[in-house]
């Protein structure tokens, strides 16, 4: 106060007046300057990109894209896009996701989840609990009749090694020490008998040295077990072009024979032998799959797709079929999941995942007339000049949802990620993915039971003719209008583990509630009708049936993927971060490294 007396005085001169305003002046310069100053948050900073559509960049995308010479001339293609609402939408996934993490507080709900979570590891148990009382050591279980069965006259353990890091991943460690103890102990792979190459590599092959990691890398005995079987395997691979036949012998002898091959068998079995190769430093592994993939990527393919058959003699593709359901699925899976596991080392597998995932956008995916499904079709007559779009989708299709968001962002959450890192194909994937994993969630809500059948089909209209494709009415699950269609020979359910891995995905990387409330959906639906009250659970004939008829069968991968899935979705993400870790095609999950 004595301060401005002093700079006033008694009188209201000129100068004072202009020293006065020239000194209020600087103060609010000051005070603005100050403001400006002040540290702005990396997360406020993110939100003001978390707005933006780049408009421009996905119009020279979808250019690009048309502008493509086409694989089919006279082929209409699918036309899909992005729409304006699903950009605005994924915007708004985007902010909700960088705003909790402003938040950093744990979701109010989390005790719900834990306790949901604990329900799965008692189905896990519950499951393991009556294959070790009616079949233990076997490598297939038939809960109805309480029996086991195996594959070779001994047994290959089967099912112990496929559900084995299930066990050890839940929490079970006395149910994983009797079968950790059991493949120690009994298991021996020098016997006669043939086997499957793909399910051997990704379920016993997978499940030991996924089970060797999870324990600590530690267990010997393990990675032993493990290595005799890839020797094993590997003679598999000794053929002119290096394209294996679909059965081993365990007993190899002489030189192997394959004349034609499914794409997804020869092309899933990479990521395990590699990590073989790092444990055991036996490059070898590493060289025969190697080989593989460079035939795959030299022979001539339609548009970044391949057909669901390899010529052996040959390395060409074959056949007239293009689909990502069965002999395809896992092809497109392991391309991106090769370059993730070695982390991003290896381009080259990235660029036939992003080629193969424009072939899909162009010619494969497309709407439904009235739920506004979008959907994954397949091709046939691809070898002819008018190919023909089928509007059917295996179950095992809606795995892509997961890998499409998991190749958009490495893993990472959207929370870590500046929007403005986002590009306009990682968007693209993002919002694909979100919409194909809505479809899937569809094939299971809008049956009776809220179980999916096999596979289905969808109302299509020919964008030649302009006309609907006939149907059955009775095969409509949602009637009158509903699109999705379920056949009377693809109504049987075997408690497939895709659509659940998609969830987890978009869990992890969204952090979107639905995707949690989406499975426990599924889950609450296994309990109520593939639970045997004696024990296990078992398939199912048909899924439109209330109640619906049983199958004796309880599949090793409904323990191995479907419940461990589960668990991984009503868990905390970081207990698996996609960002350190890659899931095999059976649900094993698989360090990254590198090969130095």
């Amino acid at each position: 106060m004595h301060f401005w007396r002093r700079l006033l005085g008694r009188g209201r001169g000129r100068r004072q007046t202009v020293l006065v305003v020239f000194l209020v002046v600087a103060i609010l310069l000051l005070g603005r300057h100050a403001v400006r100053r002040q540290p702005v948050s990396e997360v406020e900073s993110w939100l003001r990109d978390a707005d933006r559509i780049p408009k421009d960049e996905y119009n020279t995308l979808l250019l690009e894209r048309a502008d493509r010479q086409s694989a089919w001339p006279n082929y209409a293609g699918s036309k899909w896009r992005a729409t304006f609402e699903q950009q605005r939408e994924l915007n708004q996934v985007v902010k909700a996701a960088l705003l909790r993490r402003s938040k950093r507080t744990a979701p109010d709900n989390e005790i719900l989840w834990a306790q949901r979570r604990l329900q799965v590891k008692a189905a896990t148990k519950y499951a393991w609990d009556a294959y070790a009382r009616d079949a233990f050591g076997s490598d297939e279980y038939h809960p109805l009749s309480r029996r086991g069965e195996n594959m070779t006259q001994a047994g290959v353990g089967y099912f112990i090694a496929d559900v084995l890091d299930t066990l050890l991943l839940t929490g079970l460690t006395d149910e994983y020490k009797r079968g950790r103890d059991y493949l120690a102990s009994t298991l021996t792979f020098d016997q006669p008998g043939a086997v499957s190459l793909f399910e051997t590599t990704i379920r016993v092959l997978g499940g030991l040295l996924s089970a060797y990691h999870w324990s600590g890398e530690t267990d010997t005995k393990l990675l032993h077990l493990a290595d005799e079987l890839g020797g094993r395997l590997a003679w598999s691979f000794d053929t002119e072009t290096g394209i294996p036949p679909e059965t081993a012998q365990l007993r190899p002898s002489g030189k192997p024979h394959a004349f034609m091959s499914s794409t997804a068998e020869v092309a899933t079995l990479q990521l395990e032998f590699k990590y073989l190769a790092k444990l055991t430093g036996k490059q070898q592994y590493r060289k025969y799959v190697d080989r593989i993939m460079d035939v795959m990527f030299k022979a001539p393919k339609y548009d970044g797709l391949a057909p669901i058959y390899m010529d052996a003699t040959s390395g060409k593709f074959s056949g007239n079929e293009i689909r990502l359901g069965s002999r395809g699925d896992s092809y497109y899976e392991y391309l991106l999941k090769q370059w993730l596991q070695t982390r991003q080392s290896e381009p080259a597998f990235h660029a036939e995942y992003e080629a193969a995932m424009e072939g899909v956008k162009k010619y494969l995916v497309t709407v439904s007339p009235n739920q506004k499904l979008t959907y994954v079709g397949e091709i046939q007559q691809a070898t002819s000049d008018t190919p023909h779009f089928n509007p059917k989708m295996d179950h095992l299709v809606c795995f892509l949802a997961g890998n499409l968001a998991l190749g958009a962002t490495k893993g990472r959450a959207l929370s870590d990620i500046p929007p403005a890192q986002l590009s306009a194909r990682n968007r693209e994937d993002l919002i694909l993915a979100r919409e194909l994993a809505d479809t899937c969630m569809h094939m299971y809500l809008d049956t009776k039971t809220g179980l999916s059948p096999e596979l289905v089909y969808f109302r299509h209209t020919d964008p030649v003719t302009g006309k609907e494709i006939e149907f059955n009415k009775d095969d409509q699950l949602v009637l009158p209008e509903g699109d999705i269609l379920a056949r009377s020979g693809d109504r049987h359910s075997l408690l497939r583990p895709e659509t659940v891995e998609s969830l987890f995905v978009l869990w992890s990387i969204t952090g979107e509630e639905k995707w949690r409330e989406y499975g426990w959906r599924i889950f609450t639906a296994i309990e109520k009708w593939a639970k045997l009250p004696a024990g296990g659970y078992t398939s199912l004939r048909d899924i439109t049936a209330v109640p619906p008829p049983r199958e004796d069968k309880m599949e090793t991968f409904f323990v191995s993927e479907t419940l461990k899935y589960l668990y991984l979705l009503f868990s905390d993400p970081g207990s698996v971060p996609l960002t350190h870790y890659v899931f095999n095609t059976e649900a094993h999950p698989l360090p990254h490294f590198s090969w130095d």
